[in-house]
């Protein structure tokens, strides 16, 4: 059974400072529910094709999550409950030569692994490439795929190849609790351990597959329905009592319910701490603030960002930014014990790697006898609190050898593709190797992986950089934060996964064998839908930074005002901005301190997080804020109600959600790329002006035409869409 403790399927969450309590409030004693079980195959090809497809529609529902939010999903829970759904009855009705046979839970575990490694190469792409093309460092994906698919596969193998020493440290020598990994691992114990198990996993995949089709099919329609796409319900409460300001608050502000179905599951899953302030201070900057300060003048106009004077976004953009990145910094140091672990391991562990390439380069290359010490550093002993044999795990030359050809194959693209000096690549795959060490401490003692944090120090230390031009010292600034957020990311998830098999029993090397195959799936899904995504919304790589736009990019404005800030560019603050910049960011540094020192224990759950707030603040569209707080108020509801319930299956519904957003959005991509016209069918409470005169609105006493853009624009789009409203 799922115990509630599995609340952190967020596990690539970029800019998350969700407090352990809240994520781990019990730590089951594992040997009292592990079992041995005899398996002759844990690496199958039936688990590994399985997982990685599982993975494949997690990433697309986090490309398109990411895109809007910054924000992305772990697939372990997902491909661990589902892959069994799928597999287990399978295994009973098929021979064994068309994929049947016995499916245990260590075979249970090789399809997880494959679905959290094939689900987890969106970061780069919801985040620091759309910001290269906006600051026109680049020209378009189609023209980009080489050197796109190229620097993908570098980012999904030297991560695959440091997770194998990372293992040794963290899961073997540290036995760090790894919150989410361990979650995984109770999880498929628990629908393997017993029938009554198997009976509760099938019921979790049910809820699972419900909530997918729900998500999917709704958000499929809503492509031609717009009512299942969006309720205005501000703006008829405005026109049912002639009040404008109410309709603004829908047509300029978009404080409107947007079926958002991935971010009602967010919501549901994600603690109140870090969902409260999200909608609270959306609710402050852009329901209150804002509207104020165009209203009375302070603000020229609502959103965008112009050389003119300050609007909400532009005011607000660099608060949000300094609280995110400094909240981020401060969660490393405010575990700095953590830190210096992560710090000290990444540098003796580098120096023994580059030791052990030595003596192989020697052995093999120049065909040299080892000597003493050679033979001992390349066999060492294994760790006595190894519970694998040696041929059960990973060889040492097997990983060496990947972290070499690795590192060579990233130096040629980004010399060859991306113009970096060689010199400068070897230094970026330096820091990443060592900030992988900060991530999996962090991760496997909180479960934050510091990805923001990572990439940033990355971009500080390169903006010191020589090179030739402004542009290419921004490329090289962005790549360099890709390459060691690239690493940590994926040596997070890995090692994570590892540790998951380590809880099972499951082998090392076969975990490693599925997570090499589920890299090529990868690889090809996180390009292809960057691919698509960009094709079919353009915004996201336009570079006018205030075209309208499907998606917040919260995450690529974050990256592109960073890179401006740290190369040089970028509009000045005002004095105000200034200010309120520094005191967002002081707030954003001292809260982790505050919340680790001074808040007593029991009640650090509840303190908000400040991340959530400066995220509110970059993000322009309420209606991600507000899709979230109701899933989370839904979720207290259905606690309320049935707490047995929600325990056993919230999980379940919220993990159906996201993923099932992954198809239709894909599917409305396409739909937009061929001329598939949207919204065929529309009625009055679906869009508001089908009921309204151009005349009688144009001759409102309250409307503004100067402010109001919106609304004829919409008039005239409705207009050229279907010509049968009646006017």
């Amino acid at each position: 059974m799922q115990d509630k403790s599995h609340s952190n399927y967020t596990e690539k969450t970029e800019y998350d400072i969700n407090p352990l309590d809240e994520k781990l409030s019990v730590l089951e004693d594992l040997s009292s529910i592990r079992e041995v079980h005899l398996e002759e195959q844990q690496f199958t090809w039936r688990a590994t094709i399985v997982g990685s497809l599982l993975g494949c529609l997690v990433a697309a529902s986090n490309t398109y999550l990411g895109l809007k939010i910054g924000w992305t999903f772990g697939a372990s829970l997902f491909g661990a409950i589902f892959s069994f759904a799928i597999i287990k009855p399978l295994s009973r009705s098929l021979p064994p030569r068309w994929g049947g046979g016995y499916f245990g839970p260590k075979e249970n575990c090789t399809a997880q692994s494959a679905a959290t490694t094939s689900g987890g190469l969106s970061a780069g792409f919801i985040s620091g490439i759309p910001a290269m093309y906006k600051l026109g460092l680049m020209t378009n994906p189609k023209d980009d795929v080489i050197p796109l698919l190229l620097f993908t596969v570098s980012a999904a193998f030297y991560g695959l190849f440091f997770a194998i020493p990372l293992r040794k440290h963290f899961v073997v020598r540290q036995d760090l609790t790894f919150p989410t990994p361990r979650a995984a691992a109770i999880t498929i114990i628990s629908l393997h351990n017993t029938l009554e198990g198997e009976a509760e996993a099938m019921k979790k995949a049910m809820w699972m597959g419900f909530w997918f089709m729900v998500s999917f099919l709704f958000s499929l329609i809503s492509y031609w329905v717009p009512f299942m796409d969006t309720i205005h319900i501000l703006w008829w409460i405005g026109h049912s009592t002639n009040y404008l300001p109410m309709m603004n608050a829908d047509e300029v502000w978009n404080w409107s319910l947007r079926m958002d179905f991935p971010f009602f599951g967010a919501g549901l899953m994600t603690p109140g701490a870090t969902v409260v302030p999200f909608f609270l201070t959306s609710l402050v900057v852009y329901g209150m603030i804002g509207p104020s300060f165009v209203v009375n003048g302070y603000f020229i106009q609502p959103l965008g960002i112009t050389q003119t004077g300050s609007t909400t976004q532009s005011f607000f953009l660099w608060p949000g930014i300094a609280m995110m990145i400094l909240t981020s910094f401060s969660e490393l140091f405010v575990r700095y014990k953590s830190l210096w672990r992560g710090i000290k391991s990444g540098v003796t562990g580098s120096i023994d790697a580059f030791k052990q390439g030595i003596v192989l380069i020697k052995t093999h290359v120049f065909k040299k006898p080892l000597s003493e010490s050679d033979t001992k550093l390349m066999e060492p002993t294994v760790d006595e609190d190894e519970i694998f044999t040696e041929e059960e795990l990973v060889p040492t030359w097997w990983w060496l050898c990947g972290v070499f050809v690795s590192v060579v194959f990233t130096c040629t693209i980004m010399g060859e593709y991306f113009g970096m000096p060689i010199y400068q690549s070897i230094v970026a795959v330096i820091i990443g190797l060592i900030l992988s060490f900060v991530g999996v401490q962090a991760a496997g003692e909180t479960d934050i992986n510091p990805t923001g944090s990572i990439a940033k120090t990355s971009q500080l230390i390169f903006s010191a950089m020589p090179a030739n031009s402004v542009d290419q010292l921004r490329k090289n600034n962005i790549m360099a934060g890709n390459i060691s957020a690239s690493a940590s990311s994926q040596a997070v998830d890995m090692v994570g996964d590892l540790k998951t098999g380590q809880l099972v029993g499951a082998s090392p090397k076969s975990q490693f064998w599925a997570q090499f195959v589920a890299s090529f799936f990868a690889v090809g899904i996180a390009v292809g839908l960057f691919i698509l995504f960009s094709a079919a919304y353009p915004c996201v790589i336009s570079p006018d930074i205030n075209e309208k736009c499907e998606f917040g990019l919260v995450g690529v404005k974050s990256w592109y005002n960073v890179t401006l800030l740290l190369t040089g560019g970028g509009e000045p603050l005002t004095k105000a901005g200034i200010n309120i910049t520094i005191v967002f960011g002081v707030l954003g540094a001292i809260s982790p301190f505050v919340r680790e020192f001074l808040f007593p224990q029991k009640y650090r759950r509840f303190f908000p997080s400040l991340s959530a707030m400066g995220i509110a603040m970059v993000n322009t569209n309420p209606q991600v804020p507000l899709a979230m707080f109701v899933g989370w108020l839904a979720g207290k509801i259905w606690k309320f109600i049935d707490r047995s319930g929600y325990d056993n299956h919230m999980h379940s519904a919220a993990g159906g959600m996201i993923a099932g957003q992954g198809i239709s959005a894909i599917l409305q991509a396409v739909f937009k790329l061929t001329g598939v016209p949207p919204y065929a069918f529309v009625g009055s409470f679906l869009l508001p002006l089908t009921f309204i005169r151009k005349d009688n609105l144009l001759k409102h006493k309250n409307f503004d035409k100067s402010n109001c853009v919106t609304y004829r624009f919409k008039y005239e789009k409705l207009m050229n869409a279907d010509k049968r409203i009646k006017f």
